[in-house]
């Protein structure tokens, strides 16, 4: 065991069947990344009194910081603290602060505390809590064997409020401070081709930065980390926007649409949206940010051709001479988009989501896409050969970074679309 060792051990059924996603344990290891310290051992089990108990009786040997992640509510499958209370060889007492918490948190929602709700009052004899400002449950520290237990609730957004101060307990114990960790969000580049720009340059990576990627759809993360504030991180990171400069959209959690609002924002512009294949994805990515009634006007879904025409103006010798996946119906989309809204800019676009509907002349996955204003508009077809789902967030996401590019007077044309690579 070296000074350092953190465990995590994660419980319930629901992740061992698939029901649920393990999101938890990388929202735990980057909360500690940004103190210096890192995860050693992840064990994942489901709600098996047995098997629980080993483990907790495993890492009390092997580890000094033991993260135990789920099982704190209030039905009987939520072992923790009956567990950690037998792994600490004491039993489970009424805590007056958690008991505390659990009427106030019911309270606030005009209910009774029943036996269930203050089920979560009970924990180990000697233990402390770690506040809870979102869930009934709060979580819990106590000492075995010379480990450190730190138990957290399995709700993501209950385990990311408690987070800062599971961290402020782990550097109390064992130390490590905060580490100078830069992470852009981008959009439009691979993993490949970010590493492959890198790798040409004449300027060498410094050794004290660590460069990371992670992938994610329709953005790809990439982090800069070094053990202190440094000059060379803001170095590598100037390099990074020379390089890749036109693909990164922002910081920290900055998602494609709140990029564009703000850019929007900056520039007190409006938007709109003339969708059919996307089924108003576009606009839900628009509207899911806080601050888009400030910057989003209108959005229109006009899936079917008689739609586009009697809503948007969209001539119907077109529709039948040319097709609705076509340049000329999609400009006659924005147009009437625009004109109906009074907006300032806006997208639409037309395709082929599959998996039927294809032709020899238009595939499965073609779409075309119209960006732009009244007086400055652009049209693009491309090819996108995947599933509907994918296929939809891929053509929405390039909508979105299409306005946030002309107007900030970037390329027309991004390489991902010349490559056919999103």
């Amino acid at each position: 065991m070296t000074h350092t060792d953190i465990h995590l051990l994660l419980t319930g059924d629901e992740l061992m069947s698939g029901d649920t996603v393990d999101s938890n344990s990388s929202m735990i290891a980057q909360s500690l990344s940004a103190y210096g310290h890192s995860v050693v051992e992840k064990v994942t089990l489901g709600d098996d009194r047995i098997r629980l108990i080993r483990a907790l009786e495993r890492a009390a040997g092997v580890a000094r910081i033991l993260i135990m992640n789920g099982g704190l509510g209030p039905t009987q499958d939520d072992l923790t603290a009956e567990l950690v209370a037998a792994a600490a060889g004491t039993e489970l007492v009424m805590h007056p602060e958690a008991d505390r918490h659990v009427r106030e948190w019911c309270a606030a929602r005009g209910i009774e505390p029943n036996e269930a709700n203050l089920k979560q009052a009970w924990l180990p004899a000697g233990a402390s809590i770690i506040a809870n400002p979102r869930g009934s449950a709060v979580g819990f520290a106590i000492e075995v064997g010379g480990t450190l237990i730190l138990t957290t609730p399995g709700v993501p957004g209950e385990l990311r409020a408690m987070l800062p101060e599971v961290c402020e307990r782990i550097v109390a114990a064992i130390g490590g401070g905060q580490s100078h960790r830069v992470r852009l969000q981008t959009f439009g580049i691979g993993e490949s081709t970010a590493q492959a720009r890198l790798d040409e340059d004449a300027e060498p990576w410094p050794e004290s930065v660590t460069l990371g990627f992670r992938a994610g759809m329709p953005q790809l993360e990439i982090k800069l980390s070094a053990d202190s504030a440094s000059v060379e991180v803001d170095q590598c990171r100037q390099t990074l926007e020379r390089l890749i400069g036109d693909h990164i959209i922002g910081e920290d959690d900055m998602a494609l649409a709140g990029a564009l609002q703000q850019v929007l924002r900056e520039q007190g512009k409006k938007m709109v949206t003339a969708e059919s294949c996307t089924g108003g994805l576009i606009a839900a990515m628009m509207t899911a940010e806080p601050g888009s009634s400030a910057v989003f006007e209108a959005g229109f879904v006009t899936y079917a051709n008689s739609i586009k025409h009697s809503i948007l103006g969209v001539d119907q010798q077109t529709l039948e001479s040319e097709g609705a996946v076509s340049e000329p119906v999609v400009r006659q989309m924005l147009s009437g988009a625009l004109e109906r809204s009074g907006a300032d800019i806006g997208v639409a676009v037309s395709g082929i989501a599959g998996p039927d509907g294809g032709t020899e002349e238009k595939p499965v996955g073609t779409v075309w896409l119209a960006w732009g204003t009244a007086d400055d508009m652009h049209t693009l077809q491309t090819v996108l050969p995947t599933d509907r789902a994918m296929f939809q967030k891929l053509v929405a996401a390039a909508g979105l970074d299409l306005i946030r590019r002309q107007l900030l007077g970037l390329p027309k044309l991004p390489h991902y679309f010349s490559r056919r690579a999103i």
